[in-house]
């Protein structure tokens, strides 16, 4: 599927786009919280193969875009198959890997893909050309998201719109990060979703 094509990708980008806040929930309080903000657009960064049906069917109902996690869903491994899985089994919008590999099956299985990166020095930093030429996404997750500079540079570098990521707890973070060029950022502290 050709990046126009994607109308999943679309409407995230769309919503990122009105609203650059991505609440990463990582619990069940979290997602009490996140289900009655005002931010369309949630990262699911736990559950299970037991629940995982249930919890993007609570967030849709919600009205969310839901983008799940791959690798920290227990009882899923992080391969294609996972992917076909969650794509007939959820209404999940879209999936976040730090594998290239699911990065590029949630795409062809019509899902808005986010490849989630680690930047933690200057040789992660010129790898990620490789890794975005293997998984292909529609967006790139770098973490942490709390470095204006590196993210000045990605955007010069890159042409994926960059989700800023990890570590984004204050204000001044947020707008930092929006001003070096990231489309959003996904912050599980509940003080910025509110801001």
């Amino acid at each position: 599927m050709d990046r126009a094509g994607s109308t999943r990708e679309a409407t995230v980008l769309e919503s990122l786009q009105s609203d650059p806040v991505i609440a990463s929930v990582k619990d069940e309080k979290a997602l009490l919280a996140a289900l009655r903000s005002e931010h369309e657009v949630l990262f699911l960064l736990y559950g299970s193969l037991l629940d995982i049906e249930q919890t993007v069917e609570r967030c849709k109902t919600a009205g969310k875009i839901v983008l799940v996690n791959l690798d920290f869903i227990d009882g899923l491994s992080s391969q294609d198959a996972a992917v076909d899985w969650l794509t007939s089994h959820t209404g999940a919008d879209g999936v976040l890997s730090s594998k290239p590999s699911v990065v590029r099956a949630a795409r062809r299985a019509g899902l808005a893909a986010v490849q989630r990166y680690f930047l933690v020095d200057s040789i992660s930093y010129h790898q990620l050309a490789r890794v975005l030429k293997q998984g292909d996404p529609h967006f790139v997750e770098i973490l942490p998201g709390c470095v204006p500079r590196v993210i000045e540079w990605l955007r010069a570098d890159f042409s994926t719109p960059l989700i800023a990521g990890g570590l984004v707890c204050e204000r001044s973070d947020v707008i930092a990060a929006l001003g070096a060029g990231a489309l959003a950022v996904a912050t599980s502290d509940q003080l910025v979703w509110d801001m």
